[in-house]
């Protein structure tokens, strides 16, 4: 039951991180275009920073439970006498949830004290910057966790 219950915070926790970003990506950004650049920012700096502290905790629940089940299965096969052999699909999925978690730790110490900085000193173009660099890296981190979720359903 306990492992039922960690695969499903999980999963959950997945949800927040890749279904956030899809909503910040596709539909938040989008949206704030149209306003002028110190009311986006203003805005965007107040969302990232409640977005990126629940995505924090997801994160260290991914990672945790992931190396949790891992280290379970390895053990049980290992108590009943068997080698174990790590899935290629577990692998490709561990490898990817690290680089992601990788990237979005540069996203929340790195850029986004920047973006808030630059909102605090109204230094918009410093902002734009900072906020760009901030969109690259969630595109590139939205595709490696849609790519890590098609992994493990397709394998």
């Amino acid at each position: 039951m306990f492992y039922s219950v960690l695969k499903l915070v999980h999963i959950l926790a997945i949800l927040l991180w890749v279904g956030g970003m899809i909503f910040a990506h596709c539909f938040l950004r989008p949206a704030v275009a149209a306003l002028e650049p110190p009311q986006r920012l203003r805005l965007m700096r107040d969302v990232l920073a409640r977005f990126l502290n629940a995505v924090l905790g997801a994160v260290l629940l991914v990672l945790l439970s992931g190396a949790w089940m891992i280290g379970r299965t390895a053990r049980q096969v290992a108590d009943t006498g068997g080698s174990f052999q790590m899935p290629h699909a577990w692998i490709s999925m561990a490898v990817l949830g690290v680089i992601m978690a990788a990237i979005f730790g540069h996203i929340r110490f790195a850029l986004y004290p920047r973006l808030d900085r630059a909102v605090q000193a109204s230094d918009w173009p410093a902002g734009g910057r900072a906020m760009q660099s901030i969109k690259t890296l969630v595109t590139v981190n939205l595709v490696l966790g849609l790519l890590t979720i098609a992994v493990i359903v397709l394998a």
